[in-house]
């Protein structure tokens, strides 16, 4: 089960950091990745982390803003969002792909199909 926290309502400029963490299960060798869902549009690719944490993918509206990690210690990953803007406004969900240590093209990253487990997710809201 993952549980994504760390939601709140901030303001343009903010900072907030997402947490998902992990119970039930390891997912220090899965891939993982955030997603976000705005009202009234499709949900989107954020972040993603590979299983070793080396290798890391953001969504081009996030880069250079947000900061994935994982602290596989703690079973958790984490999103750390600077400079958050209105348009970041949506339900953040943690997800985690079914194998262990699987290596994907970088393409794979970004689908959600490439992972099986969801968190609920927690809501951000940014206000200009």
């Amino acid at each position: 089960q993952l549980q994504a926290s760390g939601g709140g309502l901030v303001q343009a400029g903010d900072s907030l950091t997402l947490s998902c963490a992990a119970s039930g299960r390891t997912v220090s060798s899965n891939v993982m990745g955030w997603f976000r869902q705005a009202p009234g549009k499709k949900r989107e690719f954020v972040a993603a982390s590979s299983w070793s944490g080396g290798t890391t993918y953001y969504a081009d509206s996030v880069k250079g803003r947000f900061t994935i990690s994982r602290d596989n210690d703690k079973n958790t990953l984490l999103l750390k969002m600077n400079s958050l803007k209105p348009e970041d406004t949506a339900v953040y969900h943690c997800a985690a792909d079914r194998s262990s240590r699987r290596t994907y093209t970088a393409a794979d990253y970004f689908k959600r199909g490439t992972y099986e487990y969801w968190g609920q997710g927690t809501l951000v809201t940014v206000s200009s």
